[in-house]
């Protein structure tokens, strides 16, 4: 198990913390301490820590999940106190180990939600960032609006001292700010999402707002949410990933991850209570945060979903299985170049076909045994974020679409058929109900779910048809043989 006292007995290869670790003030909450959290913010900050007079940067992690897995999560981040081990894989397999001491606290919401608030309420509190999945933000894509009709926002607006999201949880750390005095802090989202601080505050106020108006007053002026674009692959760790981790490392880590070597994070500057002087450690700050966003987003996280559901068709468990597949990697190829990068406005240094590229070849990593189904999974809100702005502007612009089309096919039959099977994929933003009519073999009905929403008012007769079509050869020949040229 690792420990503070346990550090200087670590084997000489493994970096360890050059900072003192009882020297660390926690001035950032970050809810959602999942995988990609720890290998991206709290690796920057890990860094940060190194500088000097920058010891007031830690991090205190919070779970809103009840379950085993949470629970065992706080009971390992407690017994390790906070520390873990991040293996670095580049594309070549060669690996460099460090343990991160970012994390100097970790709180279970739902049994320690007095203490959640007390650290949001605290002068203490600079920033409040947040990883909590690209449809963990509760807007509902077809009006753009936040839904005050969520069974959880409701408890929250009629109990706000015994919330249960996101939203409750940092609107009461605030009120309690405002009662006692202080400023506000900065909302850092570091998810997926099209203009990710724009839709935070767009949440975050309109529940406010619900709640209190003149609190909700208050936060335009004491509260900042600054878009990002943050990436970088970092998979699930299975306990038999795990422990072969430990075995290369040496280690008894009880939380181990591992990433790809290579990292970006770009951030407009627009902290409201200060920040840790993340330029230093490889962060770029820039007036074109949208426009990486853009290129991440329709380039990166569009194409993985794509060669995660044909690898999924094809029985691949692991994405550099799928991209050595020649005909998949040719197809998701033809569509990038022909049918998105076409579209997409880059910032002014990037190459959008080597940025493609690139991408391409860190999917091929087999160190990463970056899993089919975790990026297969909560495909619904995905599709939205992922591809509403392609699919709105090829049909806008009377492009060619037959690729495009057979792609959304491919979304739903997926979902048809994962849906139907023992082993489901997550879809967190799908009703039950609408879960049953994702399983439906009716080659129209699920066209009626979320993941078009966003371009829903473009799907005439003729495209209904063209994807019902393609959907009819998804279900009757292999895939290989279907793939559009």
């Amino acid at each position: 198990m690792l420990t503070v006292s346990s550090l200087k007995s670590l084997p000489e290869a493994i970096s360890i913390p050059s900072y003192n670790l009882r020297d660390i003030k926690p001035s950032i909450i970050h809810f959602g301490v999942g995988n990609f959290f720890r290998a991206h913010l709290a690796y920057y900050i890990d860094r940060v820590l190194s500088l000097p007079g920058c010891q007031e940067w830690g991090i205190i992690g919070v779970g809103l999940r009840k379950g085993r897995g949470p629970e065992k999560k706080a009971q390992d981040f407690r017994a390790q106190q906070g520390l873990y081990s991040l293996t670095e894989t580049a594309t070549d397999g060669v690996s460099s180990r460090r343990i991160i001491g970012a994390l100097r606290g970790y709180l279970l919401a739902p049994y320690e939600s007095g203490n959640v608030l007390s650290c949001l309420a605290s002068a203490q509190t600079k920033i409040v960032s947040l990883t909590i999945t690209e449809g963990g933000y509760n807007m509902d894509e077809k009006t753009g609006e936040f839904r005050l009709d969520h069974p959880d926002v409701r408890h929250d607006l009629a109990h706000p001292t015994q919330p249960r999201t996101v939203f409750g949880y940092v609107v009461e750390g605030l009120r309690r700010r405002r009662q006692a005095g202080l400023g506000g802090f900065t909302v850092l989202s570091c998810d997926n999402l099209r203009q990710n601080g724009r839709v935070s505050q767009k949440a975050f106020t309109a529940y406010a707002q619900a709640l209190d108006p003149a609190l909700a007053e208050w936060m335009e002026e004491k509260v900042s949410f600054p878009n990002a674009m943050v990436d970088r692959i970092t998979p699930t760790v299975s306990g038999v990933l795990a422990a072969a981790l430990n075995r290369k490392s040496g280690l008894s880590d009880l939380e181990p991850i591992i990433a790809e070597d290579f990292t970006q994070w770009v951030l407009e500057d627009k902290f409201v209570a200060g920040r840790p002087p993340l330029e230093k450690v490889g962060v770029e700050f820039s007036d074109e945060v949208g426009a990486y966003e853009q290129a991440k987003i329709r380039i990166l996280n569009a194409s993985h979903i794509v060669f995660a559901s044909i690898g999924w068709f094809l029985g691949l468990k692991h994405i550099d299985q799928v991209l050595a597949v020649p005909a998949v990697r040719d197809f998701v190829d033809r569509v990038m170049e022909k049918d998105v990068l076409p579209l997409i406005k880059g910032p002014k240094n990037l190459d959008l076909r080597a940025y493609k590229e690139c991408v391409f070849d860190r999917f091929s990593n087999s160190a990463m045994a970056d899993q089919v189904t975790r990026i297969a999974g909560d495909l619904t809100s995905k599709t939205q974020v992922f591809w509403t702005d392609t699919m709105r502007q090829a049909l806008i612009g009377k492009q060619d679409t037959h690729r495009l089309i057979f792609i959304m096919a491919l979304f739903l039959e997926l979902l048809r058929q994962n849906q139907k099977g023992e082993e489901k994929n997550s879809e967190p933003s799908l009703t039950a109900k609408q879960i049953e009519l994702a399983r439906s073999d009716s080659l129209t009905a699920s066209i009626e779910l979320p993941l078009f929403d966003g371009w829903r008012d473009l799907i005439t007769p003729d495209i209904s048809a063209r994807i019902s079509d393609a959907r009819t050869m998804i279900r009757g020949k292999d895939i290989l043989d279907i793939l559009p040229c």
